[in-house]
């Protein structure tokens, strides 16, 4: 990995420049697919959610581990994603979250091919769509339980962003709606007194404000974006809000998803029994966008064994997160699985100034952590 480094780092580099907004992973995956397939895997395939993989042949009994990096990044159509260097920092958005996560596997495939390592496990590397924001995980939830390899994966680990310290054990879940209220609209002034569904709105906003929820386990919800009418001057016949909820522990999320939807219905009903309904009544309707399920990997399996030692032997002072990531899928379905990091340093994320340190100590200092934790997931046979 010392000797490639250079390659690396023009791989990241030359993937980051490629743009990948949002349900538009197509040109990265295209590229991505012809690496692969020069990096000699076999069964190098696209499937039909846009994921593209190969696998690399174990000698065992034909366990399968993947080794993932998601294609997308959070930044829309347009986004200028040219990398400027300044010294061993690359600023992009997406460089690090999770385009360097891409390079990194490549050069890990170099590195065992180089050193001839074996591994009882195959590895199926994957390059994935959807895992940000409203591409709802689709790429990994598509591998779990419709692509070709559903009910044939034995484990599962993530690379992305940066950190190789922070191991993600747990996956917080989250449910995602837009709630559309609609009414019949009408004049400011002329139809004054009609039922208005921004009223409805702002009384569910508040309410949901309201929730009480539990520190331990971090449960949260948020109205994050508000949108609709038309004029100022007229009672608007549609408003929108979107919702976030989340949650480390299922139950509470259930919980809070009802009291969510109890509270949009009461809003309705109020604003409905307040005001006119002469020329019609408010409704609401809550349309899912992003379901993504809670899950963990308990700390005593064996492969949170494995990246732990990994990580330790490598000098880091190991500790264990909850977040939302690829891992959630497998996680959900009783798979163990972990996020695990690219190695080096970064920060910004999600910014226009997202930056990652592609310094080659501290950089190959974390790839072998992490490409030991891999090692010892697959069952390596080292001399």
């Amino acid at each position: 990995m010392r000797a490639e480094h250079d390659r690396t780092v023009e791989d990241i580099i030359r993937l980051t420049e490629i743009p990948a907004p949002p349900f538009g992973e197509e040109a990265r995956a295209a590229a991505y697919l012809a690496m692969l397939q020069q990096h000699g895997l076999e069964e190098v395939e696209q499937d039909e959610a846009g994921n593209v993989m190969g696998r690399r042949r174990g000698f065992g009994n034909g366990e399968t581990l993947v080794v993932a990096a998601h294609l997308d990044t959070v930044f829309p159509a347009g986004t200028d994603v040219r990398v400027r260097r300044e010294g061993t920092k690359l600023f992009a958005p997406g460089v690090g979250d999770d385009t360097r996560s891409l390079a990194v596997n490549l050069a890990f495939l170099r590195a065992l091919d180089a050193a001839g390592i074996r591994t009882r496990a195959d590895i199926l590397f994957v390059g994935d769509v959807g895992e940000e924001g409203l591409g709802d995980l689709r790429g990994v939830r598509h591998l779990f339980t419709k692509g070709r390899h559903a009910g044939k994966i034995d484990a599962f680990l993530t690379v992305d962003s940066p950190e190789v310290d922070r191991i993600v054990t747990g996956g917080v879940g989250s449910k995602r709606y837009r709630v559309v209220f609609r009414g019949p609209g009408g004049h400011s002034f002329g139809a004054f007194g009609l039922v208005n569904p921004m009223y409805a709105m702002a009384e569910a906003t508040r309410g949901i404000g309201a929730i009480q929820v539990p520190r331990t386990p971090q449960t949260t919800h948020c109205v994050s974006i508000v949108s609709g009418g038309t004029s100022v001057n007229a009672i608007p016949n549609e408003v929108r809000i979107e919702v976030d909820l989340r949650s480390r522990a299922p139950a509470e999320l259930a919980r809070i998803d009802a009291e969510f939807r109890a509270i949009v219905e009461r809003a309705v009903a109020q604003e409905n029994a307040t005001r006119d309904t002469r020329d019609g009544t408010v409704s609401a309707e809550i349309i899912p966008i992003g379901d993504r399920p809670a899950g963990g990997t308990a700390h005593d399996n064996p492969i949170v064994a494995a990246a732990t030692a990994a990580v330790a032997y490598h000098g880091y002072t190991v500790s264990y997160e909850d977040s939302s990531t690829d891992a959630n899928i497998p996680m959900s379905l009783g798979i163990p699985a972990l996020r695990i990091g690219s190695g080096g340093r970064g920060g910004r994320a999600h910014s226009l100034e997202e930056w990652i340190d592609v310094e080659r100590e501290e950089s190959l200092r974390g790839m072998s952590a992490s490409l030991l934790t891999i090692l010892a997931a697959a069952g390596a046979e080292l001399d």
